[in-house]
């Protein structure tokens, strides 16, 4: 009523100056009621509590916190309790630069949305089981510029969307295979940093499998790796596809040689100063005749599209043939049903993706016969070749070690059997002629040249003496026959085992 009394036309002004007041009052209250912790600086969503020398981590944190800046402090344990209450917003969390040493199992039940953490720059020696398991959409993990030593396999189940995990500067000294070799595990992972580490050996044939865009992404630069020319050939053929990994620290990729004390250049290995490996090649895709080839388009982005094949006679897949032995597939590789020599060649694939587009080249190398073919060939060689032996031995055993009736016959005279043919078997142990009938009728068993002529009893007449007791005609050819057949198979066997298959 004073008010009004005082200054009736300036009523609506005064009471809009008090209701801006008292708006000031109710907002400088209001930003206590929403918990900005003390000395931190809160912007919306946005908690930065970072280079506050903090021993333990503010309680009452905003629900709507979607960042969280806890960096440059002096935290040494990440409990359970952390944040009594429930994070649902929180997609960031900065735990970098502190001396944490102990993170329990469940410090992250809290924040089940996370998708980036920092925990480098820490005091973290081993990464217990199960540890990360509870971030399920967890994107980024960097944990470099720590002392793990152990890593329990089970680390990091669980966690299909990570995408890139920073391990470098550790004390890890064994390359944990089982981040790469099972896809399931971590489907996404596209990014691997092991640089910097104890690793001194790595599953070299295991690591050529991979991907190209996981090898792009796999760091592992600066490890006191031992010299051997499986490793020259993998990061060789790794700098030959211009692979990040190895393209961006060429200098950092170096071992240590067995005997000398030093360290080189892993692509310095095929010189004759150190291991004298041999000089690298890629390797060609090999296959056989009628067989069906899938000839991947192993590009190093993920995710790119496989736009075009060309063939080595020029032919662009996928085209609209509908009878082609060749088809594009759905993941962009091409398969070739029932291969000819002709589809021997390079072939070009062509990728397009967000970042750039990428050429390959993959050489096929077609093998003039099916795959089984030079097996059944060698096992056929060899079986035939170990049958030639047989025969070897059968006809020594048949000419040295079978009885001779004739000596035993004494002066009886051999009676010429009227059935006998020049068909007889040849190694029949009677004669098939008499010697009268093959002078008659030229018998075309008769093998030797003229010899001996066989005398009144049964016995030869010596040219010189004009008789005596000198070997028979029958055990003549039986010898003449015997050495026939020796010569035939040991000439079967010479040849089989020259023209037989190495």
């Amino acid at each position: 009523m004073l008010i009004r009394r005082l200054c009736p036309s300036s009523c609506g002004k005064v009471w809009l100056l008090v209701l801006l007041l008292l708006g000031c009052g109710l907002a400088r209250e209001g930003g206590s009621i929403l918990n900005c912790p003390p000395k931190c600086v809160c912007a919306s969503n946005i908690i930065s509590c970072s280079k506050l020398g903090l021993g333990v981590i503010p309680t009452k944190l905003p629900r709507f916190t979607a960042i969280l800046d806890l960096s440059h402090n002096n935290l040494t344990r990440l409990r359970a309790d952390w944040t009594p209450t429930r994070l649902p917003h929180l997609h960031s969390l900065l735990l970098n630069h502190n001396a944490l040493g102990f993170i329990s199992t469940e410090a992250f039940c809290h924040v089940p949305h996370l998708r980036y953490l920092d925990l480098s720059s820490n005091s973290i020696k081993v990464l217990e089981e199960l540890l990360f398991s509870q971030l399920q959409e967890l994107e980024v993990l960097l944990l470099y510029n720590n002392q793990i030593a152990q890593m329990d396999r089970s680390a990091f189940d669980d966690m299909a969307r990570l995408q890139k995990l920073y391990l470098s500067q550790n004390q890890i000294s064994r390359f944990p295979m089982e981040l790469v070799k099972d896809r399931a595990k971590l489907p996404d992972l596209a990014l691997l940093d092991l640089s910097a580490n104890k690793i001194k050996g790595l599953p070299v044939a295991a690591l050529k499998g991979l991907p190209a865009w996981m090898k792009n992404g796999l760091y592992l630069h600066s490890n006191p790796l031992s010299c051997d020319c499986g490793l020259y050939e993998l990061f060789t053929h790794w700098h030959a596809r211009q692979l990040s990994s190895v393209v961006d620290f060429r200098e950092e990729l170096v071992c240590s040689l067995p005997l000398a004390k030093r360290s080189v250049s892993v692509f310095t290995l095929n010189s004759q100063d150190s291991l004298n490996c041999s000089e690298f090649k890629e390797h060609m895709l090999e296959t056989y005749l009628g067989d069906t080839l899938t000839i991947n388009c192993d590009t190093k982005v993920r995710g790119a599209t496989t736009r075009e094949w060309v063939t080595p006679n020029n032919r662009r897949f996928p085209e609209e043939t509908a009878n082609s032995t060749m088809t594009v597939l759905s993941n962009g590789s091409l398969q070739i049903r029932l291969v000819r020599v002709e589809d021997m060649g390079t072939y070009t694939c062509y990728t397009v993706s967000q970042a750039f587009n990428e050429t390959l080249y993959v050489d096929v190398m077609v093998h003039n016969f099916t795959q089984h073919g030079p097996h059944d060939t060698l096992n056929t060689a060899y079986t035939t070749l170990v049958g030639c032996i047989l025969s070897v031995i059968l006809v020594l055993i048949y000419l040295y070690l079978t009885p001779c009736r004739c000596c035993c016959r004494g002066n009886e005279k051999l009676a010429a059997q009227p059935e006998d043919s020049i068909n007889s078997s040849m190694l029949s142990t009677t004669p098939n002629h008499n010697p009268e009938a093959a002078g008659r009728k030229g018998s075309l068993s008769h093998l030797a040249a003229s010899g001996p002529m066989q005398g009144q009893n049964g016995k030869q007449v010596d040219e010189d003496r004009g008789t005596g007791a000198g070997p028979s005609s029958e055990v003549m050819g039986l010898h003449t026959h015997g050495t026939m057949l020796l010569l035939g198979a040991a000439s079967c066997c010479a040849a089989l085992i020259l023209l037989s298959p190495q």
